[in-house]
């Protein structure tokens, strides 16, 4: 049988025919500019994906939870709105418009003047009047889905995605607080008639064949919210009427459970699978979909062959590796990137609004690089790459793809990087599937000599004669100096991360950035009590504010003590001393990382503990990488020996260093 047979296998929805059963889940993405958005969603048309749903379209002017939501009702978007389904559509995926009114949620709407509607009458958090919607109203919200719908298929889209999850007004009315006692509440069958007659509308004006997918949560995953039994009745209601149902957790209003229903790499690859499991079990004539934490080939085929879900919808995973569907028809399923789940993805387009992947280094560029001619080198060269850790590694790889002669230097005896030693950390396991997909890639290119244990120096580049020498050495620890640094209790973080059994019973950390933060959360896994110590007024996750909240979460969960402001200053063999230095914490929004203790303690304390370990940042290499600059005709620097930064940074530059090289 051919391998991931049932994951490839069409499937007929509604009167539509899905080339796989690999859809791409909707992610919001603002209309312009076009051609950025364009080149986002057709080149997961083009790595096969059977479905391409684009995210936060809005079916009225009263109900945008955001400026950045596309207006499905205004028809001034009719041309780009066509040209996005027909650069999705002529590479053979069905387009679909995701619809998406958020009810007491639409902040946006109101910041314009219109009042906020919801299943009962209330006030939000802040205060503001919620109206309840009345006949007329909920009659108007019906027929504005069903234009909207209609819309969209004029303008060419084969399907629509009614958002009926995660707090948005499908919810609100499925929700067991929407205590109506008309119609539309009390009973779980009055509740779902909203939903129920959006989706009768849209068949009834876009003919009874047009696939209408409903997101739906299974479980709310928080206290106060419903579980799956009411998620399996909830599914029972739409079964008959959606031709779709697509099963997701949590709620984009509770921050807490966010990164459960966009799950962080601190859960299991596919942990939300298990509600579209149960729900399956009761439903039987209406597809389920799952979503959440899937990239992996063998689990993706094992969810379909297994019954578990009909479909299986990616948003992470097809940013990181849009081609997994095409790569598994081809049988290279070895060259899959797997998503890594730092959330960078989300994060940065909360900051930039630019979708780019920390390991994908095409995100963000697919346009010019899908669309546009690229030309080759004028001049081949030979590169020497110094450094095989994240970015000396793609630098290579791209060099040897624009068919330059590549030598591979590494100072240890590994590829990878620095980053090796977190190869013991569970939730990092993503991390180290694309360190060893990076490795198999230079394998397998057949082209690239690699040299290991080989230290880049004047005199091997004069042996060499490269016509570039590309310098990627990275960066080192910083070792405070702290009285008592250098005692039999003290390590760094990174010689912790390769041996975590040196770490005594009770462990304080110098350092509140990432890596201080991420091996405090390893070590409690492993058991031990940490303590973090920041001296700065803030936490610090990178600018990462999605992956904050994660790890903010995990903090809670294992009892890890953080204080800030609090300067280190003597390292004895009872622990480490500290001076509370009261600093102020910056404004924060609500996804970025909180204070576990306020700045309210004064004088000195003692953090008891048998290891203490500083985290306290990286020192750039760039003198080391200075040195070669005179060692060849062209010379360039990427990576951490630039500005010690994170992996986008790293894999981006490399990348775009590398094409630049044979222009003149």
């Amino acid at each position: 049988m051919r391998k991931y047979s049932h994951l490839l296998s069409p499937i007929m929805i509604g009167g539509q025919l899905f080339r796989n059963r690999i859809f791409n889940a909707p992610t919001g993405l603002a209309i312009e500019p076009q051609r950025y958005t364009v080149g986002y969603y057709e080149r997961k048309a083009i790595g096969g994906a059977a479905m391409v749903c684009i995210g936060d379209g809005c079916p009225n002017e009263g109900g945008r939870a955001r400026s950045s939501q596309i207006d499905v009702w205004d028809t001034k978007y009719r041309q780009p709105l066509a040209d996005l389904a027909q650069s999705i559509t002529r590479h053979g995926a069905v387009a679909s418009m995701e619809l998406l009114d958020a009810g007491t949620q639409s902040n946006y709407s109101h910041s314009l003047g219109f009042d906020l509607y919801g299943p009962v009458e209330g006030v939000t958090a802040n205060g503001t009047p919620i109206k309840m919607m009345d006949e007329a109203k909920i009659e108007q919200i019906i027929e504005q889905h069903a234009k909207a719908a209609l819309y969209c298929k004029s303008c060419g889209f084969n399907m629509v995605t009614i958002h009926g999850g995660h707090g948005w007004l499908i919810t609100q009315f499925l929700s067991k607080e929407n205590n109506r006692n008309d119609r539309w509440g009390g009973s779980i069958e009055n509740r779902a008639r909203l939903a129920n007659a959006i989706i009768d509308r849209i068949h009834k004006y876009c003919g009874a064949k047009y696939p209408v997918e409903i997101r739906i949560v299974g479980d709310e995953v928080y206290p106060g919210g419903y579980d799956i039994e009411y998620g399996i009745e909830i599914a029972r209601q739409l079964e008959g009427h959606a031709d779709l149902i697509h099963v997701s957790t949590g709620s984009h209003e509770v921050p807490e459970v966010f990164t459960v229903t966009h799950p962080s790499m601190f859960l299991a690859d596919g942990c939300n699978v298990k509600y579209a499991a149960e729900i399956k079990k009761h439903i039987k004539t209406t597809p389920i979909a799952t979503v959440g934490a899937l990239s992996d080939p063998d689990q993706l085929e094992e969810i379909i062959a297994s019954g578990q879900a009909d479909v299986v919808e990616l948003a992470r995973g097809l940013i990181c590796d849009p081609d997994i569907p095409i790569k598994l028809a081809a049988g290279r399923e070895d060259e899959v990137r797997r998503c890594m789940r730092c959330l960078f993805c989300f994060s940065h387009h909360m900051h930039a609004s630019v979708i780019n992947c920390a390991i994908n280094p095409e995100i963000g560029h697919e346009y010019e690089l899908t669309n546009n001619e690229i030309a080759l080198p004028k001049v081949r060269k030979k590169v020497l790459v110094a450094g095989g850790g994240i970015a000396g590694m793609q630098a290579a790889l791209e060099a040897s793809e624009r068919g330059h002669e590549v030598v591979l230097c590494e100072k240890s005896d590994a590829l990878g990087g620095a980053l090796r030693c977190e190869k013991l950390v569970p939730f990092k396991k993503n991390l180290d599937n694309y360190i060893e997909l990076q490795k198999h890639l230079i394998e397998k290119n057949g082209k690239i000599e690699v040299r290991l244990n080989t230290e880049v120096t004047p005199e091997l580049a004069k042996e060499i004669a490269p016509d570039v020498i590309m310098a990627a050495l990275g960066a080192r620890p910083v070792k405070p100096n702290v009285p008592g640094i250098d005692g039999p209790n003290v390590f760094g973080a990174e010689e912790l991360y390769y041996h975590p059994e040196k770490a005594g019973q009770n462990v304080v950390i110098m350092g509140g950035g990432l890596v201080g933060m991420e091996l405090a959360i390893f070590l409690s896994m492993l058991g031990r009590k940490c303590t973090v110590v920041e001296m700065l007024p803030d936490l610090n996750a990178g600018g990462n504010n999605l992956h904050a909240l994660a790890i903010h979460g995990q903090l809670k969960k294992y009892g890890i003590h953080a204080t800030t402001g609090t300067k280190a200053l003597e390292i004895t063999d009872k622990g480490l001393l500290c001076e509370y230095i009261g600093t102020t914490p910056s404004e924060k929004t609500v996804f970025d990382m909180p204070k576990i203790y306020p700045d309210a303690q004064s004088g000195t304390h003692l953090y008891e503990a048998d290891t203490v370990v500083y985290a306290v940042g990286q020192r750039a290499l760039t003198a080391e990488a200075v040195a070669l600059r005179d060692s060849a005709p062209e010379f360039i620097a990427v990576g951490d020996c630039v500005v010690p930064n994170d992996i986008w940074t790293a894999t981006r530059n490399a990348y775009y260093a590398a094409r630049d090289i044979g222009r003149y």
